[in-house]
């Protein structure tokens, strides 16, 4: 039962790694296809309603959102690393700084999970009601720096990141769940071997 244990904790723990890692990837790339579309239509940075293509303001509106869901992809990095320094994944019994490595990581994460979830429909939104996609055809056949899509591919990629980022904190939880259980019974069985020799 506990070599079963110690195989699943860390396979747990490096999920925990990659997920992160994939939010890293993820964050960086996000919005490739909204800067390949809109940004070459600003004509002036510095007024940002001088456009060649309506709703274009979208690529400004996302900076914010995407440079913190990249401190909070290095911020899950960090976290996950954690699990390593206090040994989580191959400790046999665990102690307190590992409960609260495995805390930090699974809220942290699923935080992230519903932060990242509501900006980025909120932002797929905007793109899909406010960019005049005519303007953007039109433009995007005489300028080459401006590409056309409608594609919605690259947010719509966050479910399968989020989606890893949960499987990721239900295998945490379910291993301390396990981990307790083990540690429990074997507490009971070393308790019966010493009643047994007295």
């Amino acid at each position: 039962m506990y070599k079963k244990q110690l195989g699943f904790q860390k396979i747990a723990c490096l999920l925990a790694v990659v997920t992160s890692a994939i939010w890293f990837i993820y964050s960086l790339g996000m919005i490739t296809d909204i800067y390949d579309a809109l940004y070459f239509t600003m004509l002036d940075p510095d007024d940002l309603t001088t456009t060649l293509v309506e709703g274009s303001i979208l690529y400004y509106d996302m900076q914010a959102f995407n440079k913190l869901l990249l401190y909070a992809a290095i911020a899950l990095i960090l976290l996950s690393c954690l699990l390593y320094l206090t040994n989580t994944n191959v400790r046999r019994k665990y102690y307190v700084g590992n409960y609260v490595a495995v805390g930090l990581y699974s809220l942290t994460s699923l935080a992230v999970v519903i932060w990242s979830h509501i900006e980025i429909s909120a932002f797929k939104t905007q793109f899909l009601t406010t960019v005049d996609f005519e303007a953007l055809q039109k433009w995007s056949q005489s300028l080459p720096s401006i590409k056309y899509t409608e594609s919605t591919f690259l947010l719509d990629l966050h479910y399968l990141v989020a989606g890893l980022a949960v499987i990721s904190v239900v295998l945490m939880v379910i291993n301390v769940w396990w981990k307790v259980k083990v540690m429990g019974e074997e507490k009971a069985l070393i308790a019966g071997g010493k009643e047994a020799t007295v």
